[in-house]
């Protein structure tokens, strides 16, 4: 079964064909402030690319230009509890199965 198409999101009213090659400073400011917080946030390349209207390698500019620290690619990392847990439970499957990890 093929995995459903991502939602396409539609450029914020305040941001839609603002994109140029040479924007208004003010506009490009609050396109950045909105790029740098909604990512800390939790939003993603994709997502903010759409909604600010800006190329998905402008976004991640934008970010460099900040200083920002980006996260890793695909699905979001467990935190420690659970990562302990699963070590665990994979250890003592293996002492289960004579030391062999399965």
């Amino acid at each position: 079964m093929p995995y459903p198409p991502r939602p396409q999101l539609r450029p914020l009213p305040e941001f839609a064909g603002t994109a140029s090659p040479r924007p208004d400073p003010a506009v490009q400011a609050r396109v950045e402030a909105f790029i740098v917080e909604n990512y800390l946030a939790g939003r993603s390349l994709r997502e903010l690319s759409d909604l600010t209207d800006r190329s998905f390698s402008a976004v991640r500019n934008i970010l460099a230009k900040h200083h920002v620290h980006r996260r890793g690619t695909g699905a979001a990392v467990l935190d420690e509890s659970r990562s302990q847990t699963r070590r665990h439970i994979a250890g003592r499957e293996a002492e289960r199965n004579g030391g062999e990890l399965s």
